[in-house]
């Protein structure tokens, strides 16, 4: 049974529909990837899924029970738009949230001096709020959804404002959450890293679902793309292999485009093995970035994607 289940969700501002329709489940302890381009409704769902807002249409089931105000208490929420008090300092920030979700004081600064060494934080105790850069708040909301420890994490775009150190260090702790049988969602633009961390995905566009399932299970629908070839010899066999489209060529490899799938593949590994010493022939599929790219321009022709 799926951990978290929406059942044909919709969200509706006036006459605009943000979500529509939306219908999947997320299952216990996996890493779900909520993918889409700006205003997508990406959002609104996280809102529906965190209880923030409710569905003018369908229903939302928390572990197999119709999501109520109570199952708040075992939801961790970092919101794209930070929710932190500025005038208050970092343990506070961190108690009051952390009391908010049923911990007592004691248990709270506990856990959050534990947190704040384990996210390179040690020392930012007395600080207040608004002396934090963007990166550093980033830090004091996360550790501020997980000092509860629920089960369902929810992330909006968590690694915004982030240098690469310290994306490194959430990639960690995100992973370690999930190894510990937390069931992470979260929304995000970097493809790359929903390719290094995620078990499923969902792409919204236009508030409505256009892509599914795990990631194996995706990339596998647009099948095999491209033929990665390094070799050792002349590479003129290329020039002879016909209308095909070379994307790379450089000195001993190339990467040639598939327009003809596993057929087109063996044909031009058979041409590389008649004239060259060949060191690798890989079919490649397509990266996530590139289906990402496809499936909104097929179904917002009028916009690019980026």
């Amino acid at each position: 049974m799926a951990f978290l289940e929406l059942e044909h969700v919709s969200k509706w501002y006036g006459t605009y529909r943000a979500n529509d329709d939306i219908t999947f489940g997320v299952e216990p302890g996996r890493l779900f990837g909520v993918l889409g381009p700006n205003g997508a409704g990406k959002t609104t769902l996280l809102r529906m899924i965190t209880r923030i807002l409710l569905p003018d249409q369908g229903r939302i089931l928390f572990n197999g029970e119709p999501l109520r105000i109570e199952h708040q208490q075992r939801i961790g929420y970092v919101p794209e738009e930070r929710g932190l008090y500025k005038n208050l300092t970092v343990l506070d920030n961190l108690q009051y949230f952390a009391q908010l979700k049923g911990l007592s004081a004691p248990t709270a600064r506990e856990r959050a001096h534990w947190w704040l060494q384990r996210m390179d934080a040690r020392g930012w105790e007395k600080k207040k709020v608004r002396e934090l850069s963007k990166g550093m708040s980033q830090k004091v909301q996360f550790i501020a959804s997980v000092l509860h420890q629920p089960p369902l994490l929810v992330l909006d775009e968590p690694f915004s404002g982030l240098d690469p150190l310290n994306v490194e260090v959430f990639l960690d702790v995100i992973a370690e959450l999930r190894s510990s049988g937390t069931t992470i969602l979260f929304s995000t633009h970097v493809m790359e890293q929903v390719e290094q961390l995620c078990d499923d995905i969902v792409l919204i566009n236009r508030g409505r679902i256009v892509e599914y399932g795990s990631l194996r299970q995706v990339k596998a629908r647009y099948g095999i793309r491209r033929l990665e070839l390094e070799f050792d010899g002349d590479d003129s066999f290329l020039d002879r292999l016909g209308a095909v489209t070379i994307l790379e060529r450089r000195d001993h490899s190339a990467a040639i485009e598939l327009s003809g799938g596993l057929p087109q593949a063996q044909h031009i590994i058979a041409e590389a093995l008649q004239h060259t010493m060949l060191r690798r022939a890989e079919c490649v599929e397509p990266t996530l970035r590139e289906i990402f790219i496809e499936t909104v321009r097929r179904t917002q022709p009028q916009e690019i994607a980026a």
